[in-house]
């Protein structure tokens, strides 16, 4: 009798747990998306929020502390929303969100595995709750919209001090990333490593397999955030979106097969298939899994449809422009019945010969009389 009411106790103290987390995320959901963003100016809206912080995780009775502040909330705060989030943002035409969303996990990304080794070396339950508060906390106050704290560390710390220091590591990582093409190119090389890193004790394993997935790509986040340009955010906010599940996966499993030779061996494997360009694993995952899981194919294909659009303009003259992106949009119109390929590919190519009977009366790249340049605002049709 004993045994099946400590059975029916643990059951529902895990329910009131998930309960609690789920309802954190949700007022941290709606928080995002209803409240305005201030850009995190005003600096006693953050001397509240860590007032309330310190109060909250100091002073609440260790029962409801404990129903709170738990492992599985800071990862729904910390990691499984910003995933969400950063996925979204790179399936959105908008560059401003990818830059948001590379700037938290800068900090965010590093935040979350240096509390994994804090977490190790805790030692009492109650200390346990306080510095989960703590941390999820920290997490919030990243991307709270009145705190927007990941933008205050980028424009204080990250770009005016970081960003020049680590310009030439980058050079240098980059260097290490051509060897490593190199490596592979000779199987011998990539053994002789894999046996001395099957030697190393499987705490070493574990700092040696997040170091190759953190270290490099928080470098190019710094560095990419600082520029102008959008793909390099885009590719490193998807490659962040990516080796978070897979670091999620790893704190998981971690406790039950850390200690089974290989499972290191497979992290490390997966991140440099994510990591490195020569395979762009984290585009393909991104595009197969999250986005499917996300629901959000529609929007990556609006954006794919748009980036098209981009790259012709920028790659091509204003004519030769007009008849791809009208023998594109003539594709797309209609119904499937009525887009025959071949024969569009007879209209394009018809289209294609005309315009190169005109290019012989008008000097090559120069616009046709009366006509404007097409830019990003012109109309597909």
């Amino acid at each position: 009798m004993s045994s099946d009411s400590d059975g029916d106790g643990n059951g529902n103290s895990l329910s009131i747990t998930i309960s609690c987390s789920l309802t954190v995320l949700a007022a941290v959901a709606l928080s995002y998306k209803y409240i305005e963003p201030n850009q995190g100016v005003d600096w006693k809206i953050h001397a509240i929020y860590w007032a309330a912080a310190i109060c909250s995780t100091t002073f609440l009775p260790d029962g409801v502390a404990s129903c709170i502040f738990t492992q599985l909330t800071v990862t729904l705060v910390g990691a499984l929303y910003p995933i969400y989030r950063s996925t979204k943002a790179v399936c959105t035409p908008d560059g401003e969100d990818d830059k948001e969303w590379l700037q938290f996990w800068t900090v965010g990304g590093v935040l979350f595995i240096l509390a994994g080794w804090v977490s190790d070396a805790i030692q009492t339950d109650r200390a346990n709750d306080i510095w989960l508060g703590y941390l999820l906390f920290a997490f919030f106050w990243l991307y709270f919209p009145l705190t927007c704290g990941s933008l205050l560390v980028y424009d204080n710390i990250t770009e005016p001090y970081l960003g020049p220091r680590l310009r030439p590591v980058q050079q240098k990582m980059n260097n290490f990333i051509v060897y490593i093409y190199q490596a592979f190119a000779n199987a011998i090389h990539i053994y002789l490593v894999w046996i001395i890193f099957m030697f190393l004790p499987a705490g070493l394993k574990r700092i040696v397999a997040i170091a190759l997935g953190t270290v490099y790509p928080f470098v190019c986040s710094v560095m990419a955030a600082a520029t102008e340009e959008i793909e390099d955010d885009t590719y490193w906010l998807t490659y962040w979106s990516v080796y978070g599940c897979l670091f999620l996966l790893m704190d998981l499993f971690e406790t039950w097969m850390g200690r089974i030779p290989g499972f290191y061996t497979v992290v490390v494997l997966t991140t440099i298939y994510l990591m490195l360009p020569m395979f762009r694993g984290a585009d393909k995952v991104f595009r197969k899994i999250l986005v499917p899981l996300a629901g959000l194919q529609e929007l990556l294909i609006l954006r794919d449809s748009i980036q098209i659009k981009k790259q012709l303009l920028k790659d091509l003259e204003a004519e030769r422009a007009v008849v791809v992106r009208k023998s594109i949009a003539k594709f797309f119109d209609g119904d499937d019945d009525d887009s025959d390929p071949a024969v569009l590919k007879g209209e394009f190519m018809r289209s294609w010969s005309a315009l190169r009977i005109l290019k012989n009366k008008v000097p090559f790249g120069k616009s046709l009389k009366g006509k404007e340049p097409p830019n990003e605002a012109t109309n597909l049709v």
